[in-house]
């Protein structure tokens, strides 16, 4: 996603929050690099994918507590899952989500379903699951 963005906002400033995640809700922040002006500025946050939400949450409380206005981020993935959609607008309810599209639930391993895979496999060409997967289509919310 961030090379789609920098193709199509040349110039624009660029910070990296990285948390790992563990099962439904354990998560550690590694890794944060933000823009010094950060809370003068809109903020598009990038995720592809919304799943629990619970690493969403404590990024945008990072970029909260770093100054930036709730209703200044913009948080943009590909798929969300509605528990996801649900826990960030429950913490966050002046927030903007966008998303191309909500699935229909998470699995046991809290990875949204049906989904389009692994997002890391799938991106970097690593997926070995040669299977095709038959998608229902999208609930209306």
């Amino acid at each position: 996603m961030e090379n789609a963005l920098r193709a199509c906002c040349k110039g624009i400033k660029i910070g990296k929050i990285l948390i790992h995640r563990e099962g439904d809700n354990g998560q550690q922040l590694i890794y944060e690099k933000l823009p010094k002006d950060i809370s003068d500025r809109h903020v598009l946050l990038l995720d592809p994918i919304l799943g629990t939400g619970n690493s969403a949450v404590q990024a945008i409380s990072l970029l909260i507590k770093k100054g930036v206005p709730e209703s200044n981020i913009i948080f943009l993935n590909l798929i969300s899952a509605p528990q996801g959609v649900h826990m960030v607008c429950k913490h966050f309810p002046r927030i903007k989500i966008v998303t191309s599209e909500i699935e229909i639930d998470l699995n046991k391993d809290f990875r949204v379903i049906p989904g389009m895979g692994e997002f890391g496999d799938r991106y970097f060409g690593t997926d070995d699951d040669d299977e095709q997967t038959v998608v229902p289509p999208p609930q209306q919310f």
